[in-house]
């Protein structure tokens, strides 16, 4: 069944202010086809809004205030006063209030989709140290998230046109990720790819590679046992037991210079850096950050808050324009599925429904031959047909007998004298 597709009403948290966030956004924003498929909802302080439009000379970027969501209607770009009037843009500086800002806006947004008065979510870029907090005790947005909508696992995923890359683990110092990498881990991580890829991006059986741990895989052992110990038999676990095309461990360097990356559907790094300093080098700035296993949409570019290009007018929106599209994309492709779920007719009632046509049709022929049987009475009479093999093997047969019988009928001449 085809689902109506909708306008998507998208929250855009407006990250730091004094990064390059508000600029990307309004950017993006700024061409207006994009209301045919999106209803933009921007979380930010008005005034921060306004520097921007100013400093950036974007005269044609209207929009409207509100905090009823039931007044939002298409073609129109909102915003979500969060209250800042006293604090000043800096651009290019790491400021208390600007992580405040940030963090105000998030929760705002995050509680309108948990409220169903938004559909998903695009996050622009905050600063990991400003934002701290009692409220925020957490490495980035994929944590914080994972926490606030109280999903049992999470994973970040890296995303472009030609190229998946997600981490079993995340935003860890690198001397940690030995011990943290487990069999258990390395399962639940290549699982929640798996399911994503298939129900989020459409792939319908997908392929992975999982990266090794250990510079050219161990090497046998010389420089690592890691993969000799329990990757590679956990991969052969994933396989079996789980039923997952999964292939590897693979060592980085070779396996990103040769392409081989092209021949899979998704690739499985061990830690942040293996994966995504050869996504960045691939796509930046035309790649998203799409965090998986949530109830909900959530994207974000794939860059920082850029301090050191804030305010210049250097900041390209490519990779929030993308963004912004692939949460339309995967909030559509949940709909889809959630209609077929819903349309989906249940295995035991197919195979009910089959039988009984089977069931009905024999019936039904048995029922004919009766009723030509009634009306040719000679029918029940005759023999089944031969086909001509046979037939062919019984004519001798056939003489024979009727030789005999003729014998039989018919007495020889000197009998009975």
């Amino acid at each position: 069944m085809k689902t109506e597709k909708r306008r998507v009403k998208l929250g855009i948290t407006i990250g730091d202010i004094n990064g390059v966030g508000p600029e990307v956004i309004l950017k993006t924003l700024k061409d207006n086809r994009l209301l045919d498929e999106v209803t933009p909802v921007i979380f930010a302080p008005l005034h921060v809004i306004g520097f921007y439009r100013k400093n950036l000379k974007i005269s044609n970027f209207h929009f409207k205030e509100t905090t009823d969501f039931s007044n939002i209607s298409n073609r129109n770009i909102y915003i979500y006063p969060i209250e800042a009037e006293q604090v000043s843009v800096q651009t290019g500086k790491s400021t208390k209030e600007a992580g405040t800002i940030a963090l105000e806006a998030l929760e705002a947004c995050v509680n309108a989709l948990k409220n169903g008065q938004i559909d998903a979510m695009l996050t622009a870029p905050i600063n990991k140290d400003n934002i701290q907090s009692d409220d925020f005790a957490f490495p980035g947005h994929t944590e914080y998230l994972k926490d606030r909508f109280e999903a049992d696992d999470s994973l970040m995923i890296m995303v472009n046109d030609h190229l998946k890359i997600a981490q079993v683990t995340g935003h860890i110092p690198l001397k940690e990720v030995a011990t943290v990498v487990t069999e258990e881990l390395v399962i639940k991580k290549t699982k929640l790819f798996e399911q994503s890829l298939r129900k989020d991006f459409r792939v319908r059986r997908p392929k992975i590679a999982l990266l090794s741990i250990n510079p050219h895989a161990g090497d046998q052992g010389v420089i690592g046992t890691e993969e000799k110990d329990f990757l590679i038999p956990t991969i052969e676990k994933i396989q079996d037991e789980h039923n997952i095309l999964a292939y590897g461990p693979f060592a980085a360097d070779g396996f990103f210079g040769s392409s081989e990356y092209k021949n899979y559907d998704g690739v499985l790094a061990m830690y942040h850096d293996q994966g995504l300093i050869p996504f960045k080098t691939l796509s930046f700035n035309n790649g998203v950050n799409y965090t998986a296993g949530l109830s909900i949409v959530r994207t974000s570019p794939d860059h920082g808050t850029g301090y050191d290009i804030a305010g210049k007018r250097m900041a390209a929106e490519d990779s929030f324009r993308k963004a912004l599209y692939t949460a339309v994309d995967i909030f559509h492709t949940r709909l889809t599925e959630e209609q077929l779920e819903v349309d989906k007719i249940d295995e035991k009632e197919i195979k009910k429904t089959l039988l009984n046509q089977r069931n009905n049709h024999q019936n039904k022929r048995n029922s004919d031959r009766r009723n030509s049987d009634k009306r040719n009475p000679k029918n029940k009479e005759q023999k089944p047909r031969q086909n001509s093999a046979t037939q062919e093997k019984s004519k001798p047969v056939e003489k024979k007998q009727t030789k005999e019988q003729n014998n039989a009928e018919d007495p020889k001449p000197n009998e009975g004298i």
